[in-house]
């Protein structure tokens, strides 16, 4: 399956309300192929991708992931939550919603690296390539880390992961057709945060629309 490359990097946003339509292995197959493609630090590849589609292990794993957005909720995103204008009571209306429907989502993918003292510099451009390869067959995804911040050692648990060989928990995506419409997500534009040679040095130049429009 071919999609113009703009088009996958303009539209690829987090997609949370999804169909409970499985993900066909073929879809599967494709994306963990994209991910292993992707740059690695010292071409060490030192990952570990897991698909969970098993009903029991989300039921063990959702109420993890509902106090751990609880948790944010109540710290560091409550002044956020206490000032948020209509599109972000709707960005948090859809955080919220992930975690209400955690269990229903047909695919989840988790991401691991080991000994990575990077903080994940070769995990997340795997992560991504999986992300863009889902959007290439329509099928839309969402990052999220809480369960890695809140219950990193009740998910390993849970996951099965070997407890001493340094695997981390860098994030977790889930997967699904959307019910919504894919679309270029509004943005701050590039010229209000980026700057060039010193920190507050004008970029040099500004970006008030997309580069790339979809097309009527």
């Amino acid at each position: 399956m071919s999609m113009d490359v703009f088009e996958a990097l303009y539209t690829t946003r987090a997609m949370r309300r999804v169909k409970p339509d499985p993900i066909p292995l073929e879809v599967q197959r494709a994306v963990l192929d994209a991910a292993v493609r992707a740059p690695s630090g010292g071409n060490q590849q030192n990952w570990r991708f897991m698909l969970v589609d098993s009903p029991e292990v989300k039921a063990e794993l959702g109420p993890l992931y509902r106090d751990g957005l609880r948790q944010l909720f109540d710290s560091y995103y409550r002044p956020l939550l206490e000032q948020a204008d209509d599109q972000a009571r709707r960005v948090f209306a859809s955080a919220q919603h992930l975690a209400d429907n955690f269990e229903n989502y047909p695919l989840m993918l988790f991401a691991f690296v080991q000994h990575d003292p990077s903080g994940g510099g070769s995990i997340f451009p795997a992560v991504w390539n999986a992300q863009l390869a889902a959007r290439a067959h329509a099928v839309g995804t969402a990052l999220t880390s809480i369960l890695g911040i809140f219950y990193p050692e009740q998910t390993l648990s849970v996951l099965g992961v070997p407890d001493d060989e340094g695997w981390q928990l860098a994030c977790t995506v889930t997967f699904g057709y959307p019910t919504g419409r894919w679309g270029v997500a509004p943005r701050r534009p590039v010229h209000l945060v980026s700057y060039r040679n010193r920190w507050g040095g004008p970029v040099g130049f500004t970006v008030d629309e997309p580069l790339w429009r979809e097309q009527p």
